[in-house]
C-alpha cells in the first residue's frame, strides 16, 4: 500500500519510534535498505519570502500570468524555508539534497545512515518522514541542476498564415482537426511548453531541431537528476524526452511538422530510466514547480507511475489512483490550477492485469491523454479509467499508434504509446490557447474535453474522446462561416466509392493524402452539392482529404478505406 511505508508522526510517536529503534527492533522497511527520504515540514514560518516580492521565486512571465488570470500569489508559492533545509542537511555530512517541493512543503534527501532519521524526525519543524528510495549516490558530482542561459525569444505572437507539408505527421494532426487551426496562423508563437521527461540526449544537435535552436526558442534545460550509481548499467543517458518533444517541435516540411512548430520549449529532466522507485514522483513534483515558476503555458509529461519494482514496498494500488494520494498527482492538480494546461500520458497498461491510468494522470484539472490509431480505434495498450473516485479518465484521446517522431540520430521513425499521443495533443493545446488567450487554463481544458467525439457518452477507454481543436476555435471566436456539418462524408469506411455532400455547392477541388502525407488522388469539382469519388484504386488505410472552397478557404475530412 502506498501509504504503508516509513511514515512517522511527531511528538509522542517520534519518541516511541526513537526508543524502539534504539532497542534494536528490526523493521521490514529497513530490510529494503532505504537511503532516500521525503521529509514533510510543518510550516513556512519566518520565511525570508513574501507575497509583496514574488520576483524572488517567480519569473516575470509567471507573475504576469498570475495577474492576467487573477490567480493569487500565496504562501503556498514560497520556497521551502531555507533555514529548515539547512538544518536538515546539517544533521550528517553524508546527507545530500535531492529535491524539494514548495507546494507540498517537503525536502527529499539522500541519507545512507538510517540511524540519523530519528534525529531528523526530532527537529521541531518536521512533521513526518517517508522512505522513497534506496539509491546509491556517485561520489562526485553529487547533484546537478543546470540551466542553459538562453533567453526566451519568441517569434511574433501575431498569427501569420503558413501552409505546411506535414509529411509523416499528417494523420496525427488531422485526427485532432488541427490543420485548419495552423492555417489560421496559430503554430504556437509566443507560447512556452515545458516538457517533463526522462532525458533529452541530442536534442540541441539534431538537425530537425536546428530551427528551434537558431531562433533561441529553447528556454532552458533543467536536470533534477543526482548522479546515481546503478549496479547493472551505470549512469544512463535517456532519449525519451527527445523523441517526445519532436511530435510537437519538429518543423521540416515534407518530412515531419509537429503540432506546435513555432512554440518555445523548456526541458525538465525528472526521470531516472534505469530504476523505478517512489522518489521519481518527488522529482516530478519538483519539475512541475519549475514549470510553474518560469511561466510555462502548456506542460507535457509522458511519464507515469503505478509500480516501483526497485522499491516494492511503495507499489501503488487502484485505491491510490484518486488524484490525492500521490505527490505527483497533487502537484499536477495545483499546476493546472495555477494557469497551465497540463497534459499527462494515461499509461500503456490497458491490456495488462493493472490496466488503470497511471499517476499523475489521476489528477484533477489536467488532461490525461489516451492513445488511439490514426483511424480512430483505441490502442489496446492504452490505460483505462475511471479514476478510483469515479472521474472520467482518460480525459481525451490522441494518436499514439504509428506516431511520427525523431530519434537523436536524426532518424525519422514511428513509435507507439501514450507517450506519443500526449505531445501531439499538447502541441495543439498551445496553438489553441494562442488563438484564444482570453480564457483561463481550466476553461481551455474544459473546452477541449467538450469537443471530444464522446463527450455526451464518455467511456473508460477514450474518455471524452478525440477532441476537435478547430471546432473549439471557430465556435468560441465567432466564425460565422464555420459549420462543421456543412460537409458530410460517407460511407466511412469506404470501399469503392466515397460520397461528399456540400449543400452550399462551393467546393472547387479535393486532394486526398495517405497517412504518410503523400498525395494519392486529386478530384476537380464544378460546384456540385453531391460529389462521388472513385477510391477503388486506393489501398486499405487511413486518408485525409482537403477541400478548396470559394475564396480559397479550406476544409478537411478523414476517412478509412
Amino acid at each position: 500500500m502506498y501509504f504503508c511505508k516509513f511514515l512517522y508522526m511527531k511528538n509522542m510517536i517520534k519518541k516511541l519510534y526513537f526508543l524502539i529503534l534504539c532497542l534494536g527492533v528490526s523493521f521490514a522497511l529497513f530490510a529494503q535498505n532505504p537511503t532516500c527520504y521525503r521529509i514533510y515540514l510543518s510550516d513556512k514560518n519566518n520565511s525570508p519570502y513574501s507575497i509583496e516580492n514574488p520576483s524572488e521565486y517567480l519569473s516575470q512571465r509567471a507573475i504576469d500570468k498570475r495577474i492576467r488570470f487573477n490567480i493569487p500569489i500565496t504562501e503556498q508559492d514560497f520556497p521551502v524555508n531555507p533555514q529548515y533545509k539547512q538544518q536538515v542537511l546539517a544533521q550528517d555530512p553524508l546527507i545530500q539534497l535531492l529535491s524539494v517541493s514548495k507546494w507540498m512543503n517537503t525536502v527529499t534527501i539522500y541519507c545512507p545512515d538510517s540511524t540519523i532519521v530519528p534525529q531528523i524526525l526530532n527537529l521541531p519543524f518536521v512533521d513526518s518522514i517517508k522512505a522513497v528510495g534506496n539509491y546509491i549516490l556517485h561520489d562526485s558530482p553529487v547533484y546537478q541542476n543546470f540551466e542553459h542561459p538562453l533567453p526566451l525569444v519568441h517569434g511574433s505572437s501575431n498569427s501569420t498564415k503558413e501552409a505546411f507539408d506535414y509529411g509523416q505527421g499528417l494523420s496525427q494532426i488531422a485526427l485532432l482537426n488541427g490543420i485548419p487551426l495552423h492555417e489560421e496562423g496559430f503554430h504556437g508563437e509566443g507560447m512556452l511548453i515545458a516538457v517533463i521527461d526522462g532525458g533529452f540526449l541530442g536534442i540541441e544537435t539534431t538537425s530537425f531541431y536546428q530551427q528551434l535552436v537558431n531562433e533561441g526558442r529553447f528556454f532552458g534545460h533543467y536536470s533534477l537528476m543526482p548522479y546515481f550509481v546503478d549496479t547493472l548499467s551505470g549512469i544512463a543517458q535517456e532519449v525519451h524526452g527527445t523523441i517526445v518533444t519532436s511530435a510537437m517541435a519538429a518543423n521540416t516540411n515534407g518530412e515531419l511538422v509537429g503540432t506546435a512548430p513555432a512554440a518555445s520549449y523548456a526541458l525538465i529532466h525528472t526521470e531516472w530510466v534505469d530504476t523505478e522507485e517512489m522518489i521519481e514522483e518527488d522529482f516530478w513534483a519538483n519539475g512541475a514547480e519549475i514549470a510553474d515558476s518560469i511561466g510555462a503555458d502548456v506542460i507535457n509529461s509522458s511519464l507515469g507511475y503505478r509500480m516501483f519494482p526497485d522499491f516494492p514496498q511503495s507499489d501503488i494500488t487502484y485505491e491510490n489512483m484518486d488524484g490525492v494520494h500521490g505527490i505527483a498527482s497533487r502537484c499536477a492538480t495545483i499546476l493546472g490550477q495555477k494557469g497551465a494546461i497540463v497534459c499527462v500520458a494515461a499509461g500503456n497498461d490497458g491490456n495488462g492485469e493493472f490496466y488503470h491510468v497511471n499517476r499523475p494522470g489521476d489528477a484533477f484539472d489536467i488532461l490525461c491523454v489516451g492513445a488511439c490509431t490514426s483511424d480512430s480505434l483505441i490502442a489496446a495498450f492504452s490505460s483505462h479509467g475511471p479514476s478510483y473516485d469515479g472521474r472520467v479518465k482518460p480525459d481525451i484521446t490522441s494518436q499514439g499508434v504509428g506516431t511520427a517522431c525523431i530519434h537523436p540520430n536524426d532518424e525519422l521513425s514511428f513509435a507507439n504509446g501514450t507517450s506519443l499521443a500526449t505531445p501531439v495533443a499538447a502541441g495543439m493545446c498551445a496553438c489553441l490557447w494562442q488563438a484564444m488567450p482570453q480564457y483561463t487554463s481550466t476553461e481551455m481544458m474544459q473546452f477541449i474535453r467538450e469537443s471530444g467525439h464522446l463527450y455526451n457518452n464518455p467511456d473508460t477507454e477514450f474518455g471524452y474522446g478525440i477532441p476537435n481543436f478547430y471546432q473549439i476555435y471557430a465556435s468560441h471566436v465567432g466564425l460565422n462561416d464555420y459549420n462543421p456539418l456543412q460537409l458530410s462524408v460517407y460511407p466511412n469506411p469506404a470501399t469503392d466509392k466515397l460520397c461528399l455532400t456540400n449543400t452550399d455547392g462551393n467546393i472547387q477541388s479535393i486532394s486526398i493524402f495517405n497517412a504518410t502525407g503523400q498525395l494519392v488522388l486529386q478530384h476537380s469539382v464544378n460546384g456540385n452539392p453531391l460529389i462521388e469519388i472513385n477510391v477503388t484504386s486506393l489501398p486499405k488505410g487511413f486518408y485525409v482529404g482537403t477541400t478548396t472552397l470559394d475564396g480559397n478557404k479550406k476544409a478537411t475530412f478523414k476517412f478509412v478505406k
